[in-house]
C-alpha cells in the first residue's frame, strides 16, 4: 500500500513539474539575461497611464510596491533610481527613463514619446534601449486599458504575453489607441504646461525612496507578465516626430555595456526566410527566429504568411 502511494505521488510530482515546465515553455517566460529583463516596458507605460503628472509617473515607477523597476545596472547590490527627462517641441514629447551610473555617466533604460494627431487625440509608445534591451523593444496600449479610445482597426492581435524576451512573436496591435483620455497626457497638454526634468541625480535621491535588494528571477518575473495583457510589442515607428527629438539627446554609459556585454553579446536572433511556391502558384513565407540564449539555449518560433 505504501509503494502504491509513494509511485502516485511520484506520479503527480512530475505530471506537475512537466506542467510546470511547459507552461513556461508556452509563455516565453525564461530570462534572456539582458538587464532589460528587469525592466517593465509594459509597467511604466501602465504607471503613465495611471499617473497624474510626469513627476508622479516618476515616483510610481520608483515604487517597490509597482514592481516596474529591478534593475542594478552598476552592480552595487541595490535597485538603481530611474528619474525622468522631459524633452518637447510644441505638441511633441519624449519622455527619457534613465539611471545615473555614477557622477559622470547616465544610461537611457526606454523612452516614451507622445503625440497629439488632432484636436482630442493623441498616440503614445515606449521604446526600450538597445543597450538594455538588446535591441530596441517598441511597445504600446492594444486597448486593454481603460480610458482608451480607438482609432482605426488594424490587423489581429493573439499575444497577451510580450517583453523582452525575442522569443516572443511580434504582432500588429488589433487597434491603435487614443491616449487622450489618460491623465497624464491631458496634464501634459494642458495651458501653461513646462518639461518635467527630474531634479534628482547619482547619490542624491528624493526623501520617500529607499533602494531595496533586486527580486530573483523566479520571483519578479510573475510580477513583470502581469503588466503584459494590456500592451503589446510592435515592430512599427508610429511616434516618428518624437523619436527625431529624442535621438540627439540618448545617452549611454561605457560601465553599463561593459558589465553587460557578455549577456548582450549571446542575444544573438537568427532571422532566416524560406519561400515555397504551391502546386497552384500560390506563394508561403516561412521566417524562423533562432534565439540564442545566456546559457546556450535556443528556441525557434515559427512564422508562416500566404501570399
Amino acid at each position: 500500500m505504501k509503494t502504491i502511494k509513494y509511485l502516485f505521488s511520484l506520479a503527480v510530482g512530475a505530471a506537475l513539474l512537466t506542467i510546470s515546465a511547459q507552461a513556461q515553455n508556452q509563455s516565453g517566460v525564461d530570462s534572456t539575461g539582458l538587464p532589460g529583463d528587469n525592466f517593465s516596458l509594459q509597467g511604466a507605460l501602465q504607471m503613465f497611464q495611471n499617473a497624474a503628472s510626469p513627476e508622479a509617473f516618476e515616483q510610481a515607477i520608483n515604487t517597490e510596491g509597482n514592481r516596474v523597476n529591478n534593475l542594478d545596472l552598476d552592480g552595487d547590490g541595490d535597485i538603481d533610481y530611474v528619474k525622468v527627462v522631459s524633452k518637447m517641441d510644441k505638441d511633441v514629447h519624449a519622455f527619457i527613463l534613465q539611471v545615473a551610473i555614477s557622477e559622470k555617466e547616465t544610461q537611457d533604460i526606454a523612452v516614451i514619446e507622445l503625440e497629439k494627431t488632432g484636436k482630442e487625440t493623441a498616440v503614445i509608445q515606449i521604446i526600450g534601449d538597445e543597450d538594455i534591451y538588446g535591441e530596441q523593444v517598441i511597445v504600446e496600449p492594444d486597448g486593454g486599458g481603460e480610458n482608451a479610445r480607438l482609432l482605426h482597426d488594424d490587423h489581429i492581435n493573439n499575444s497577451n504575453l510580450s517583453g523582452p524576451n525575442a522569443s516572443f512573436d511580434y504582432e500588429a496591435p488589433a487597434i491603435v489607441v487614443n491616449v487622450w483620455l489618460w491623465p497624464s497626457v491631458r496634464f501634459i497638454y494642458a495651458p501653461g504646461y513646462r518639461p518635467w526634468v527630474s531634479p534628482w541625480r547619482w547619490h542624491y535621491y528624493p526623501a520617500y525612496w529607499k533602494p531595496w535588494r533586486p527580486y530573483s528571477w523566479q520571483v519578479w518575473n510573475p510580477f513583470r507578465i502581469h503588466y503584459h495583457r494590456p500592451f503589446v510589442v510592435v515592430r512599427t515607428h508610429r511616434v516618428i516626430h518624437a523619436h527625431r527629438i529624442y535621438t540627439p539627446y540618448r545617452s549611454t554609459s561605457v560601465v553599463v555595456r561593459n558589465r553587460h556585454s557578455a549577456s548582450v553579446n549571446n542575444y544573438r536572433v537568427t532571422r532566416t526566410r524560406t519561400t515555397v511556391t504551391g502546386p497552384r502558384g500560390k506563394t508561403t513565407t516561412v521566417k524562423r527566429t533562432t534565439v540564442t540564449g545566456p546559457r546556450g539555449g535556443k528556441a525557434t518560433k515559427v512564422k508562416v504568411r500566404r501570399h
